[in-house]
């Protein structure tokens, strides 16, 4: 693939890509600075599973710098990445993932972030944008207010794109996703990616996983749902039964008041 180029802009995206790697304590700053948000957040600990962090792959940077050379080489317009922009313009160096077990979990923990961010005085540069292959979820995410996308590679996960301050050139990506959209990421992750399996069968394999891990969620999001409303009802019943007895206690009482003064 990276024949396609010159040396020129091959030398360019090697030295980004070192760049990169000679500034990445910044990022770990990022990086630890959000978990200390997370881990002081009462409400995102009893919503949350699960958090992973990570910084990118120097080899998968440059693949995806080569990538994107390509591109720009066959729309015939100039590379998009230089060293004074490079930090601001790439911002998934830094990756931020916050896993949950059910879908409706997430207008919590959007409302939690949107208050950590506020009160540390942090740029949301862009999202939350929910990116979907799915109708069903795809219209959740609309009702609720947030941006779609599609996602024509059936990748599901709400993404945020997030910096320390105004002035900041770094930033980091924040995701959100149940865990059943977890197991397929992953799957995804270490065998089609950065470049699509060879192997058809196994491409195939993994649209199917998609499909399968999506009619999971939607039970777990069942049962969630199942469970709250089960445990709504027992307290309403607990709470008439409780008002039952003070009208009976109170009715005996006074009759019991009416007996002593006869």
């Amino acid at each position: 693939m990276s024949k396609v180029l010159g040396v020129k802009e091959l030398k360019m995206i090697d030295e980004l890509v070192a760049l990169y790697v000679a500034n990445q304590e910044p990022l770990k700053r990022v990086l630890s600075s959000i978990q200390g948000y997370i881990d002081s957040s009462k409400r995102l600990n009893l919503l949350i599973h699960s958090v992973k962090s990570r910084l990118k792959d120097p080899e998968h940077l440059k693949d995806k710098l080569i990538r994107k050379g390509i591109e720009a080489k066959e729309k015939k317009i100039s590379f998009p990445y230089t060293k004074e922009n490079f930090f601001s313009q790439i911002n998934d160096l830094a990756g931020y993932r916050i896993i949950h077990l059910h879908t409706k979990q997430f207008e919590e923990i959007h409302a939690e972030l949107k208050r950590i961010f506020s009160e540390q005085q942090w740029i949301i540069i862009e999202g939350p944008k929910a990116k979907t292959w799915d109708d069903e979820s795809r219209d959740y995410f609309k009702h609720i207010g947030v941006g779609v996308a599609k996602s024509p590679n059936l990748y599901t996960s709400v993404h945020y794109i997030v910096k320390p301050n105004r002035s900041a050139q770094i930033t980091c990506e924040i995701q959100v996703r149940t865990l059943m959209e977890e197991v397929w990421g992953e799957v995804d992750h270490t065998i089609n990616y950065p470049h699509k399996s060879e192997v058809y069968s196994i491409r195939e394999q993994i649209k199917v996983l998609a499909r399968v891990t999506s009619s999971c969620s939607r039970l777990v999001d069942s049962i969630f749902s199942t469970h709250d409303d089960h445990s709504t009802n027992k307290i309403d019943n607990s709470k008439a039964k409780n008002a039952s007895k003070k009208i009976i206690s109170k009715g005996k009482t006074s009759k019991s008041s009416k007996s002593t003064k006869t």
